[in-house]
């Protein structure tokens, strides 16, 4: 425990001195140097909500960015992923939150890849030349606007040679949203233009979405169905950071819906500016580099699937490659915790799937079993009567004889 040291003295008072000076006391503080000393290692924890599969928290606006300040209070280092954080014209800065898109994060728990934190990435932009003027000044303004009162390094940006033509639907054998652009080489000669020639190693893209009819989105404002624009904002991302290995999110470009008074505050983030930009330029100005996992990774101090001690995800969607790689890692497995009330349009459960979690009701219960697990505490021993008595185990038999307890010495 750290203490501190208080000395407390009077002046000299010299015994010719007629007149009593008034006392003044003298006060200085000392703190043993071991009071800055950490002891063990950072605590480190992954928060997955899948993009595009109806999640009650997190399928919206940015509606899981709560349960990341939260966690982030708890851990020392939290993971997670755009959709976990974006919410359009809000963002929440957290200095111990890592913004990783979902194709990086799957490769970094599959062990291929290294996260390496960084002060600032040089960002660049990247519109769809299929936007409007209008819409694109728009955009423009976004981009000036960061820089200019947030101080974001977004160096440049550029515009499409060709329309990307975005189109998205709904997988009906999953239920999810997915989609497709039709011309992903334009988009990947203009991220190449901006990494040659301006340097950047961040981008931001923004394609033109169809604009939605109010009916086919009206479920969505209301805090119910699925996102139908997330599924192949993924996919743009995606393509971008398996191709160049750098931080890449989307923010869909589309015409404003109109007004209405009756709408969900788990959407309301997306109806309060012209455009979803502000949280992907802010998420992306931090964001960790992706380096392929080697001796030099390890030599820069980066974050590696081992450094993992926890992931929460919802107790229906753990089938992705993230999850399943984490939940059958054979070194330093991490405590996987599922979300029960966080429920999605899939029905991949831990059970099914052979997974073993620690299943808890909330994020309530989540963020408690991870300040246990951090503290060294077996979360089920803060249970009614979860702690049996120890097990005895065995020496198995080595070909089937018995292995000696003596060593035979020569």
């Amino acid at each position: 425990m750290a203490t501190a040291t208080l000395h407390i003295s009077r002046p000299f008072i010299p015994s010719t001195t007629k007149s009593r000076p008034s006392t003044r006391l003298r006060i200085s503080c000392f703190a043993p140097p071991y009071c800055s000393i950490k002891c063990g290692r950072e605590y480190t924890s992954v928060v997955i909500v899948p993009t595009g599969v109806g999640a009650s928290i997190g399928g919206f606006a940015g509606d899981a960015l709560p349960v990341a300040r939260a966690l982030s209070s708890v851990v020392d280092c939290l993971i997670t992923h755009p959709n976990v954080l974006n919410a359009a014209m809000l963002h929440w800065p957290m200095p111990n939150v890592l913004y990783v898109e979902g194709y990086a994060l799957d490769r970094f728990a599959e062990g291929l890849w290294a996260l390496q934190p960084v002060h600032q990435n040089k960002v660049g932009l990247v519109l769809d030349c299929g936007i409007e003027e209008e819409l694109r000044i728009r955009h423009l303004q976004v981009a000036d606007a960061t820089r200019a009162s947030l101080g974001l390094p977004v160096m440049e940006y550029i515009v499409t040679d060709t329309p990307l033509e975005v189109e998205k639907w709904v997988d009906p054998k999953t239920g999810q949203s997915t989609g497709r652009i039709k011309h992903p080489g334009a988009l990947l000669r203009a991220v190449q233009t901006l990494v040659n020639q301006s340097q950047v190693n961040a981008v931001a893209v923004v394609g033109r979405f169809p604009d939605d009819h109010v009916d086919d989105v009206d479920d969505y404002r209301q805090g119910v169905g699925i996102d139908f624009l997330a599924g192949v904002e993924a996919v743009i991302s995606h393509l971008v950071v398996k191709e160049f290995q750098i931080p890449c999110a989307h923010a869909p470009a589309m015409l404003p819906l109109p007004l209405t008074q009756d709408l969900c505050p788990k959407s309301a983030a997306e109806e309060i500016g012209y455009t979803f930009l502000p949280c992907v330029l802010a998420g992306l100005s931090k964001a960790p580099q992706y380096l392929v996992k080697d001796s030099q990774s390890l030599e820069k101090g980066c974050l590696l699937a081992s450094d993992v001690d926890s992931v929460v995800l919802p107790i229906d969607a753990c089938a992705g490659d993230g999850a399943l790689a984490f939940a059958r890692s054979k070194r330093n497995k991490p405590l996987i915790i599922s979300v029960e009330e966080n429920e999605t349009v899939l029905d991949l459960t831990p059970d099914k799937l052979g997974i073993e979690t620690v299943k808890v009701m909330n994020y309530w219960e989540a963020i408690g079993v991870i300040a246990a697990h951090k503290a060294g505490i077996d979360p089920y021993s803060l249970r009614r009567n979860r702690i049996g008595n120890i097990r005895q185990t065995f020496v198995i038999p080595a070909n089937g004889f018995e292995v000696s307890n003596a060593t035979q010495m020569t």
